[in-house]
């Protein structure tokens, strides 16, 4: 045998001991790690589960119906809500109960916040306390240390990482609740109707609203409601104009850029409004409005109604008058009740940014001249000398007889059918008309806070007095006689 070959033969065998040392190394390998995967199993620990999770939630604004406030809060990453592209947007979650609050975890999509805060509240109208604020977000997954207490919980963006919305797959809260449910001060029982006289249920249901509806308070509804079957009717006198009708006439009471129906709790965070009746803020509730004083003529009326402010290049224009008219436009008027206590309803749109030329529906109008000419951009008309510039907005007559609010505060509200309420809408209730009367002769320069003249809009916060209110609806409107600011023909 060769040295060469000898060495080759010697070369194979070390190989195969290499090779069989090889897998034995591999076997005792695989056993070792077989023996530490078995020392280590054991049941693993249950994964906390937010207090957030399939509860309520409430936003601001959802780009699309599939990007709402529930995709937010179902424990799923793969679903997200995202606003609309303006800021502040929020997503507020009822937890069903105050509880201890530690933590919050939000995971953000791209489209993140680059400045928001955390806040707590009692109620779903606040007031709301900030827990955590920044000016610096980052997005991503996010963990937020707390020490707080509250049932409600709020993210309020302020600003927007780009040119989109705000958007987060999930927001957890985390804390020491349990997920039992209380009912909200303000969330009592919802009521039975019937088509016309209604008559609240005696037998109050437990189910917790949805997102964004305030049932109507049974026990207060039904007080107010006893109020005005007591009223006597009022023979009508000869030569009393048989349209049914009252009214009331306020001056300003502030200018401010709050909102506390469609933006309650966040000051600052809406276009400006000129307020009408008591002074209000974006905390106001109707508790406030009862025991506010009023710039409103009508005995017993404590109401607070709202529009834009209307501006002439950049600055207010001045109030010449307000006057809020309470008629019906229904067949029969003697179906109208009072409203409930509390209601609370938008008319219009902010967001409606069309032209409105001569002629289009919706217009702004001349008072006590004609119409002269219209401004530059066909939008506005110019009053002649002696006249001003008037809007007339009309709300809706029929309620569900359910809720004092709704998502978009228009909704638990509709229009008559062939002259009734019925349907989803039974209960006939005073129809609102505000004549907003500004002290100018219209032209160039002109624009609402919130936009173009087809933005206008209105709010109304009932806080009128039961025993008034009652009087009136039976006296002037179900009788069908005009009235002014008291129930009967003196003025």
């Amino acid at each position: 045998m060769s040295t060469t070959a000898s060495r080759g033969i010697r070369a194979g065998r070390a190989s195969v001991v290499r090779q069989v040392r090889r897998l034995s190394l591999a076997g005792v390998l695989v056993g070792l790690l077989g023996a530490s995967v078995v020392s280590v199993t054991s049941p693993a620990a249950a994964a906390e589960v937010p207090l957030s999770q399939g509860r309520n939630a409430i936003v601001s604004s959802a780009e699309r119906g599939d990007l709402s406030a529930a995709a937010a809060v179902d424990g799923k990453t793969g679903t997200r809500w995202s606003s609309k592209f303006s800021d502040p947007q929020w997503l507020a979650v009822d937890l069903g109960k105050s509880t201890a609050i530690k933590k919050i975890v939000i995971n953000w999509e791209n489209a993140h916040a680059t400045a928001f805060q955390i806040q707590t509240a009692a109620g779903s109208d606040g007031p709301w306390k900030t827990v955590y604020s920044t000016t610096a977000g980052k997005g991503g997954v996010q963990t937020i240390n707390v020490s707080a207490t509250g049932r409600y919980v709020r993210l309020y963006a302020t600003k927007r990482s780009g040119q989109y919305g705000v958007s987060l797959w999930e927001f957890q809260v985390f804390g020491t609740g349990t997920g039992s449910t209380d009912p909200e001060p303000s969330a009592t029982p919802k009521p039975s109707v019937t088509p016309t006289k209604p008559v609240p249920s005696a037998t109050p249901t437990t189910t917790a609203p949805a997102a964004g509806w305030v049932p109507v308070n049974q026990a207060a509804w039904k007080k107010a409601l006893d109020t005005y079957n007591k009223v006597a009717p009022e023979a009508v006198p000869a030569g009393i104009v048989r349209v049914p009708e009252f009214h009331t006439n306020c001056t300003v009471a502030n200018e401010a850029k709050d909102d506390p129906i469609v933006l309650p709790g966040l000051p600052g965070a809406s276009h400006m409004h000129t307020f009408f009746g008591p002074k209000v803020t974006a905390n106001t509730t109707t508790e406030d409005l009862l025991k506010s004083t009023t710039t409103c003529d009508a005995l017993g009326d404590n109401s607070a109604y709202w529009a834009p402010t209307l501006l002439k290049n950049g600055k207010p224009v001045p109030m010449k008058n307000f006057r809020v008219y309470y008629g019906s436009r229904l067949k029969d008027p003697a179906e109208v009740v009072p409203f409930p206590p509390g209601l609370r309803v938008v008319q219009g749109d902010a967001k409606r940014q069309v032209a409105t030329p001569k002629g289009a529906s919706g217009q702004f109008w001349c008072a006590g001249s004609a119409e002269t000419g219209r401004s530059a951009d066909g939008n506005w008309p110019v009053c002649a000398p002696g006249g001003n510039l008037i809007y007339q907005l009309t709300f809706q007559d029929c309620w569900d007889g359910k809720n004092i609010d709704s998502p978009d505060h228009k909704s638990h509200m509709g229009p008559a059918k062939n002259g009734t309420c019925s349907g989803d809408y039974p209960v006939a209730v005073p129809n609102l008309s505000f004549m907003l009367g500004y002290d100018s002769l219209g032209g160039d320069g002109l624009a609402l806070a919130s936009g173009m003249a087809s933005s206008i809009h209105g709010d109304f916060m009932n806080a009128w007095k039961p025993e008034n209110l009652g009087a009136l609806v039976k006296v002037c409107i179900n009788a069908k006689a005009k009235c002014g600011t008291t129930p009967g023909w003196k003025k």
